[in-house]
């Protein structure tokens, strides 16, 4: 096997040449490897030995066992996938299972499907009146929702304290801030948590509720109006039993309703139709976009630095605009922990509140990356 791999990959023409001819010659590899008399001891070695190969051939060095990614970025290198789902458009990840867009799939929509979809749409059909209902106060409201409900609500408490619990809080604040995360409308606890945790259990595999290998797209929001692939991938919700046993979070779940819809009439009594469209519908809209970017974006464009052995990337736009949740990759490398931008130009607001959280003695047990952990992940470059 040693011997074969040696002698197909310095038999490569030089590094520099196009990506069509690379291409050509990534698939003339494999038809070679196919039909050498090389005895793979397994199909796990055999695959290894071709993907070092093709990874030759498109001039890319990174490091190959295991799901051990190089520095730059994970590569799908297979031929076959690239040849029957393509690329997404400048990124190398290539879609395995493309999906059609979800208004023209012929399918039987659920109650839920119908009722996510019209949530959605509803939100963005209002944003239309936007430009006629602007005022500088309207803004305001905007902004000042965007950071509770997005960074306090969202990335704060529904990813990192409930999801991963990176960090303890008292109870009263935990539920505070859980409240917060219920006014971006995403979704009560349960169901996001629920849903994000086999996210990581099944990262980037079929069994992914919201993975780029069946298109960007899909991994961006129209994997949220199918109940029925959810319910046949991961099954009953049942890893949240350490917040379903909380009558608080059972509580939201039951009402969760009318919570956006009394935020909806207490703005309507502040502030009139500006302070609901811009406080209600623009707001839930970009925090929305913000929150699926992560799930797409993030799993598409950027790079890697840690052996996730799954699509995550650190995307910086993607961070500026989700209080430090970009820095997804190094997120998906070490879960646990309540900063995601691990280095000091990584710009990560949420690390900042939970470290002043911490700072007046609110947040406890905030858990970072152990640095026997960072060896055992860091990616370097090198065949």
């Amino acid at each position: 096997m040693s011997a074969l791999v040696l002698s197909l990959a310095f038999s490569t023409p030089a590094r520099g040449g196009g990506g069509e001819s690379r291409f050509a010659e990534g698939k003339a590899l494999r038809r070679r490897l196919n039909a050498s008399s090389c005895n793979a001891s397994s199909k796990n070695a055999q695959l290894m030995c071709e993907r070092r190969i093709l990874s030759w051939c498109y001039g890319i060095r990174r490091r190959n066992s295991a799901g051990l990614w190089g520095k730059a970025t994970r590569v799908q290198v297979s031929a076959v996938a690239e040849e029957e789902g393509g690329r997404i458009l400048l990124s190398d990840v290539v879609v395995k299972k493309k999906r059609k867009p979800f208004l023209l799939e012929l399918r039987e929509w659920s109650l839920g499907d119908i009722g996510a979809a019209g949530t959605v749409f509803g939100m963005h059909a209002l944003c239309l009146l936007a430009p006629f209902t602007f005022t500088w106060k309207a803004f305001g409201v905007f902004a000042v929702l965007y950071v509770v409900t997005g960074l306090l609500g969202i990335t704060l408490s529904y990813h990192r304290n409930l999801s991963h619990r990176s960090f303890r809080l008292p109870k009263w604040l935990e539920y505070l801030f859980a409240y917060c995360g219920v006014q971006a409308v995403q979704g009560d606890p349960l169901d996001w948590v629920s849903t994000h945790r086999y996210h990581h259990e099944y990262c980037d595999s079929v069994k992914d509720p919201h993975s780029p290998n069946e298109g960007f797209w899909y991994s961006h929001m129209s994997w949220m109006f199918d109940e029925k692939t959810m319910f046949d991938r991961v099954g009953t919700r049942n890893n949240v039993s350490d917040l379903e046993m909380q009558p608080f979070y059972r509580f939201i779940r039951d009402t969760y309703i009318i919570h956006p819809i009394a935020m909806g009439l207490l703005l309507y009594a502040l502030g009139g139709p500006p302070f609901v469209i811009w406080g209600m519908a623009v707001r839930i809209v970009w925090v929305y976009h913000i929150t699926w970017l992560v799930n797409s974006a993030a799993h598409v464009w950027g790079y890697q630095a840690w052996n996730t052995g799954d699509l995550s990337r650190n995307n910086w736009w993607v961070a500026a605009l989700a209080f430090g949740e970009g820095w997804h990759n190094n997120h998906h490398a070490f879960q646990y922990s309540a900063r995601h931008g691990l280095e000091w130009w990584q710009f990560d607001p949420t690390w900042y509140v939970i470290k002043i959280l911490e700072a007046v003695g609110l947040a406890k047990d905030v858990r970072a990356p152990l640095e026997q952990h960072k060896t055992r992940m860091s990616s370097k470059p090198g065949l």
